[in-house]
């Protein structure tokens, strides 16, 4: 099997840095690393290219000589306070603009697939209780980075339509691995600390992906015949309550779990007083990614489970 020249977009970032090294390991072909700066230098997969920041006028022909497969992971989560206005039009020119910029630049150079590092929050922030959120349904973005993905992942699919060009859109919900920067981090950091936490009397569901079930997933859709023109939701195979979760950082970090109950009408009047709705409803609302397609068309199981994942990474940050 002649195995193709990848390129990894975002290369330095906390997905895209665990990709490359996933795909080195694997030594099933070139890999491409691709930075904002530092062109030039010389890595264990190769060269590393740099475009500079991400814009509807980025060149990407030096990066995308050769190549046949693009996964483009690099994205905007965070923009600096502003206006509602002004923050969704700098999510667009990174995550909208910029993403069809260098896909159709990689229509043009012959790649034939392209593999988009979408998000969970496109179908919104929450699912119904006893029903897990699958690829059909509708768009729902709560927030202006959600509706940025939304907007790449509609204009990739006119841009490829009729073309050789392959596009698979892979949904992951919250990822949790050594280097993150998420709330996950923080909760773990709390649960660390012995801090008491409110949530023994939550009752909900949520899905997770550890960064080793993520890479592992993109690495399978560089490849796979059956992944072409394809969108998959992926996640770990268990589904965990809030508390449950904080109980599993414990005996991972081989600390107690101190958890208290608070009537969740109280919990959700204190952070709508504080202006955190958004917290609330990731502390103690339901998201569950139904997995089933992944399972059942590429035979995928996740390989790592949660517990051995949080094991990883309590270990990484004790040391």
């Amino acid at each position: 099997m002649t195995y193709p020249t990848v390129l990894v977009t975002g290369a330095t970032g906390f997905v895209g840095g665990a990709l490359v090294d996933h795909l080195t390991a694997l030594n099933q072909g070139v890999v491409r690393s691709v930075v904002r700066g530092r062109a030039g230098e010389k890595s264990p997969c190769g060269q590393i290219v740099a475009v500079g920041n991400l814009t509807s006028q980025t060149d990407w022909s030096e990066a995308l000589d050769g190549v046949q497969v693009v996964v483009h992971v690099a994205a905007r989560t965070q923009v600096l306070p502003g206006s509602s206005a002004s923050v969704l039009a700098e999510l667009r020119e990174v995550n909208v603009a910029s993403t069809l910029a260098l896909a159709a630049q990689a229509l043009a150079a012959g790649v034939r697939r392209f593999v988009f590092i979408s998000s969970v929050k496109v179908l919104g922030e929450s699912s119904l209780p006893g029903r897990a959120l699958q690829e059909s349904d509708p768009y729902a973005p709560a927030d202006g980075y959600a509706i940025s993905k939304m907007e790449a992942e509609q204009g990739l699919q006119v841009l490829v339509a009729g073309t050789p060009m392959e596009l698979v859109i892979i949904r992951p919900p919250l990822v949790y691995g050594p280097g993150m920067q998420s709330n996950f981090g923080a909760l773990m950091g709390a649960v660390k600390r012995g801090v008491p936490l409110p949530f023994a009397s939550i009752q909900n569901r949520r899905s997770f992906i550890g960064i080793d079930n993520l890479v592992g997933f993109i690495a399978i859709c560089t490849t796979h015949t059956q992944a072409a023109r394809q969108t998959w939701m992926v996640a770990d195979a268990e589904r965990l309550s809030t508390p449950d979760l904080i109980r599993c950082m414990a005996v991972a970090m081989r600390c107690p779990a101190r958890l208290f109950p608070v009537p969740i009408v109280w919990l959700r009047w204190i952070v709508s007083a504080v202006n955190k709705r958004s917290i609330f409803q990731r502390l103690c609302g339901n998201l569950e990614v139904d997995i089933s397609k992944a399972q059942r068309i590429l035979a995928w199981t996740p390989p790592v489970t949660l517990e051995s994942g949080l094991r990883r990474l309590a270990r990484r940050d004790a040391s």
